[in-house]
């Protein structure tokens, strides 16, 4: 039974802005430490560069000598100004990081860079999908009609530029294409504007944001996915496409090429000429009787994504990280050290810090005085006796 494996533990913690924690350092140790130490934890894992309960929690892990992997889902670059303040924070946070783990290669290398890691303790595992709640179902498809589908934050970063760009021009080419569009973002005002203004209000329909139960259902009314996205790490959304049986476009850009072999994917320069002529060529070949065989796709999907070898994988990750030895605090102070003339300087400062808070918290609140949650199997035990 679920319940008796996941605990879900809900924390009094103020929510700002896109469900993200004020970012305190301090002031959650004492819950991850209780947590921690009332499930009897062994091996903390965050996800999440810009998640500042993820890095809270990990620091506070590696304080109390608890072991911690981490797992980067995007890319970031290194110029800008936040860019540079979250990158310092991370090469703050990972560099007493037991493993890391990131969806691409491409991931896998903007991580490294941005946080200076060994590549050694990096691994490349991918997302994976839930093949079964993504199966085609060509019925569901417009007769006589090409349906481009588009699920996605419209947000500056998925290239909601490009689309605006692309649809009118697609529309003026092809009498018979219909965009069907979900999700929501501050650029949903251009893509409405380009909508009246080419007078496509019935060819361009927008369903606004979408629960993921309703995903499945909009992607089956499709014939071709569409992703412009300017940076990505993985795009799971074009998994779960590809699994409906949906015929993929996309740029080309992070950690895409990487995502579905060539021959279940066309790939784009991030710009709208570019992106046009691929989807022409789709479009066309679609009009012409070439069809996917849709089924054949879903189980090649289901063959290179799913939880089971994700899991796997990833259990394997854990083990190393058990098996490996622990560094000692000395040992901490000196890697930390080694990160800069300037930067070693404040991560040894904020290190020293975090571990007095932590022996405060420790004599405040000693171990012993914490109830021990009991063990897994224990309870399902006294389950079964019940």
């Amino acid at each position: 039974m679920t319940t008796t494996i996941l605990q879900v533990y809900y924390l009094p913690i103020h929510v700002f802005f896109k469900q993200c924690t004020v970012p305190t350092m301090f002031t959650t140790l004492p819950l991850i430490r209780d947590i921690c130490i009332r499930e009897q934890i062994d091996i903390l894992h965050g996800h999440g560069a810009f998640s500042p309960l993820c890095h809270e929690a990990i620091l506070h892990a590696r304080a109390i000598g608890i072991r911690a992997v981490f797992t980067d889902h995007s890319l970031f670059g290194f110029a800008d100004y936040s860019s540079i303040n979250s990158n310092k924070f991370l090469e703050f946070v990972l560099t007493d990081i037991d493993h890391v783990i990131c969806v691409s290669y491409t991931s896998k290398e903007n991580t490294v860079l941005r946080a200076k890691l060994v590549p050694a303790i990096v691994s490349v595992i991918p997302n994976a999908v839930d093949t079964s709640c993504f199966t085609p179902d060509v019925s569901k498809k417009r007769q006589g009609r090409v349906t481009v589908v588009v699920i996605s934050r419209l947000v500056y970063r998925k290239g909601m530029d490009l689309l605006a760009g692309i649809i009118p021009i697609i529309c003026h080419h092809h009498k018979h294409v219909d965009f069907l569009i979900g999700g929501d973002g501050n650029y949903r005002v251009l893509i409405e504007q380009v909508r009246e203004q080419h007078q496509l209000m019935e060819r361009v329909i927008l369903l606004g944001g979408l629960d993921h139960s309703q995903v499945r259902d909009v992607l089956i009314q499709g014939d071709i996915f569409l992703n412009t996205s300017l940076t990505e790490a993985f795009c799971i959304a074009i998994v779960e496409a590809a699994s409906c049986g949906l015929q993929i476009i996309s740029t080309k850009v992070g950690g895409v090429p990487e995502v579905l072999p060539s021959d279940m994917i066309r790939l784009a320069d991030p710009d709208v000429s570019s992106l046009v002529d691929v989807l022409d060529e789709a479009i066309q070949q679609l009009r012409g009787g070439h069809q996917i065989d849709v089924w054949e796709q879903h189980h090649r999907v289901t063959q290179m994504y799913n939880w089971y070898t994700i899991a796997d994988r990833t259990e394997k990750v854990y083990n190393t990280v058990v098996r490996s030895q622990d560094r000692s605090f000395a040992e901490k102070i000196n890697k930390h050290y080694k990160r800069g003339p300037v930067a070693g300087l404040v991560y040894v400062l904020l290190l020293t810090l975090l571990h007095l808070v932590q022996m405060i918290v420790t004599w405040l609140r000693p171990a012993k005085f914490i109830d021990i949650v009991p063990h897994t199997s224990t309870r399902d035990d006294h389950m079964i006796q019940q």
